[in-house]
């Protein structure tokens, strides 16, 4: 289990800069939004992926994989009766997969809850159907490239659609692909989820549903910075025998990018330490 830290947290360094502050603090990678390496990501070259690569690989540390994927370009959306603008969003969604790849990363979270709103006078129904087919094209394109494509359920106060993980497994259970699958965002699950954090992960690990997990508190900061209490959900993810990454993403940072992090690491090992004594 490795433990990354997600980029846009001290995304006012450049990039090599977060490779060497995320390793100095001790996590094992990052996790990266593609829109802090590029305006059009989509369209990196090969010469800048190597770039990026290269600056992780000179620290020790890993590209573990991709969120906060539709932030760039502008005008994308998974949800929109506009059947042009979902094509040109999978097309983006297609070369993210392609661009995780080539990053060395082996997952890609779709949060993005911007790009899966609903339109005035649409149905939550009608634009959950669009979302889905979106999901569904991926399939192949992930398994060709050996990862995991997540859909992450968010709070209700960021999107209309899929907030809990009972309705993101749904969804993974009609696209039938290992290679689509969904995750645990800690924040989210505490807004909108009825069991806590440990139990959540006992529930849905054993039915092969969780791919990634995001570490954050309910209050929007980091993990150890407010009322949800992580080492039940280190527990069960060692219960479980749990190989994938796990990832900080705080969204309030407390005192600050560079600071949040640095706490959320300490705090993390701390957990750790403690479960393997």
């Amino acid at each position: 289990m490795r433990i990354a830290l997600c980029n846009e947290v001290i995304a006012p360094m450049p990039f090599p800069a977060q490779c060497e502050y995320a390793a100095k603090l001790g996590y094992d990678g990052l996790e990266v939004a593609p829109y802090t390496l590029s305006d059009e990501p989509h369209r990196m070259g090969a010469a800048q992926i190597a770039a990026a690569r290269a600056a992780a690989d000179d620290c020790g540390i890993a590209v573990t994989g991709l969120h906060w994927l539709l932030v760039k370009p502008a005008g994308l959306s998974i949800s929109t009766r506009d059947d042009a603008v979902r094509r040109r969003t999978v097309d983006v969604m297609l070369a993210l997969i392609d661009l995780c790849c080539q990053l060395g990363g082996r997952y890609l979270v779709h949060g993005s809850p911007q790009q899966r709103r609903l339109e005035a006078g649409d149905t939550r129904a009608a634009a959950l159907a669009r979302a889905r087919e979106c999901f569904a094209a991926l399939a192949e394109r992930a398994h060709k490239a050996g990862v995991v494509y997540c859909i992450e359920p968010l709070s209700s106060e960021q999107t209309p659609l899929i907030n809990t993980l009972e309705e993101a497994a749904q969804l993974v259970d009609e696209i039938k692909s290992p290679w689509i699958r969904t995750m645990l965002d800690c924040s989210a699950a505490g807004r909108m989820e009825k069991e806590p954090l440990g139990a959540l992960a006992d529930r849905w690990l054993p039915k092969g549903m969780l791919a990634h997990v995001q570490l954050n508190d309910r209050n929007r900061r980091g993990p150890g910075q407010g009322e949800q209490r992580f080492a039940p959900l280190f527990a069960a993810l060692k219960r479980h025998h749990y190989r994938g990454d796990v990832a900080v993403e705080p969204f309030d940072y407390v005192p600050d990018g560079p600071g949040a992090a640095a706490r959320a690491i300490g705090y993390i090992r701390g957990i750790l330490e403690a479960i393997e004594a």
